[in-house]
């Protein structure tokens, strides 16, 4: 998400790099562009035109022209008002003094509200809540079905009263049922249309009226770019949302909603959703998400993760073992696990500071191969996992034959294993602690 947006504002940036003093003219100049960027991105006309007017004004100062470093004190300038147009402060759910703190998710058709019912409901659960998931979609074919999965993958309780009841009714009974047994949190799934129509939203005021939820959380697919802002809108004034959710942020997307929504509806995006998997969801920190536009990375957001995936513990045993020199393929398997649990590898390396614009472009992990990579070692007895020189030729087949792979395969995975063995030892002579630099992994 917002690849081409970073570039493009990135290209008009060295417009002033080239300057060491600026001109009210050269701001203008290089705003123009700044302009045609963020139009190209999708973000809302309106949206586009205050930002530049606002950005341009505090530019052409004094402050800013007499700067030494005056490409900087823009960038700096841009940062802030982009940290202000998507609301400043990292939004939370309102959570009731009374339980339960009943959320309802709303949106049209296809934009993730199941799945994003049970993601936010899991990331409370991780929390300490105890939530419940109420299936409100008596229409769409297999929704409460689906739901009935969602909560069993994120070990949820479900609360359904099948398709012959009114959503309505079974809104109100799911907050009783909810209060009787303990829940203190109620994720309310209700049903989305194709567009929005008089009929969807007066159920959806309903069951508003009957539950009187903390949060009314819209769910809106970041792909549809200015439609979802248009969506937004309508949303929020027959039913004054507390905030958004905006999914599919890890698609070809051109990121416009993101910088429009708070603007145009007064609400904060409070969600990212960021793959498929149920794990696949972030808080919306505007101050992170200005960093990664501007190629800044997100560096809180890869510590966070990193945290949640990898164990205090094995990390200790983990240095010991590359300080004694004892790492083996079985240690290896373990670290690349709790890699791919930190999500998608390609959104993790546009976190990382410092890389330019574009570089990643046509560099992408290949996750197929970590899993070959993967079934390559499970197919290895724990002795060779231990002791790779053991391996022969007749086992390298065997192993090869196993996951499925090649005898080559297996060779550049064992070879690409002694390297790395040899980078180690060269970096513990050396005091030093970084993970593989410079070293091609076997994924």
């Amino acid at each position: 998400m917002l690849e081409g947006l970073t570039e493009k504002l990135a290209n008009a940036f060295k417009r002033f790099r080239s300057k060491g003093k600026l001109t009210a003219a050269d701001v203008k100049e290089g705003m123009r562009e700044v302009k045609l960027a963020l139009l190209e991105a999708d973000v809302n006309f309106k949206v586009v035109k205050e930002f530049v007017s606002k950005v341009t004004e505090r530019a052409v100062g004094a402050q800013v022209l007499e700067s030494l470093l005056p490409h900087q004190q823009i960038v700096k300038i841009v940062n802030e008002e982009l940290i202000a147009l998507m609301g400043g402060e990292t939004p939370k759910i309102n959570i009731s003094p009374k339980p339960p703190t009943v959320v309802m998710m709303v949106g049209l058709q296809g934009a993730g509200k199941t799945t994003h019912a049970g993601k936010i409901a899991r990331m409370y659960k991780q929390k300490g809540k105890n939530p419940l998931l109420v299936a409100c979609d008596v229409y769409r074919p297999a929704a409460i079905d689906q739901l009935h999965v969602v909560g069993q993958s994120a070990d949820i309780p479900v609360f359904s009263m099948g398709s012959k009841i009114s959503p309505v009714e079974i809104a109100r009974a799911g907050v009783e049922h909810a209060r009787k047994n303990g829940n203190d949190m109620v994720f309310i799934d209700t049903a989305g249309r194709l567009h929005i129509d008089e009929e969807l939203m007066a159920e959806l005021v309903r069951i508003k009226d009957v539950t009187a939820p903390s949060e009314i959380l819209l769910v809106v697919d970041a792909m549809t770019g200015q439609d979802a802002v248009n969506v937004a809108k309508s949303f929020n004034e027959l039913l004054d949302i507390t905030g958004v959710v905006l999914t599919k942020i890890d698609g070809d997307t051109r990121g416009g909603a993101a910088l429009s929504v708070k603007y145009i509806t007064g609400k904060p995006i409070k969600f990212l959703g960021t793959g498929e998997k149920l794990d696949a969801i972030e808080l919306f920190h505007p101050d992170r998400m200005a960093s990664r536009i501007l190629g800044m990375g997100d560096v809180l957001t890869l510590i966070e993760k990193a945290e949640a995936a990898f164990d205090e513990k094995n990390a200790k045993e983990l240095e010991k073992k590359m300080r004694e020199q004892t790492f083996t393929l079985e240690d290896f398997l373990m670290q690349m696990r709790q890699l791919k649990k930190m999500g998608n590898l390609d959104q993790l390396l546009g976190m990382i500071p410092g890389l330019k614009t574009g570089a990643l472009k046509d560099a992408t992990v290949d996750e197929k191969q970590m899993v070959r990579t993967e079934a390559i070692i499970l197919s290895m007895t724990k002795k060779e996992r231990t002791y790779p020189d053991t391996i022969n030729g007749s086992r390298r087949r065997r192993i090869a034959l196993g996951s499925g792979t090649s005898v080559e395969e297996v060779n550049k995975l064992l070879k690409q294993f002694e390297q790395m063995k040899k980078m180690m030892k060269q970096m513990t002579g050396m005091g030093k602690r970084r993970m593989f630099p410079g070293m091609k992994l076997p994924f």
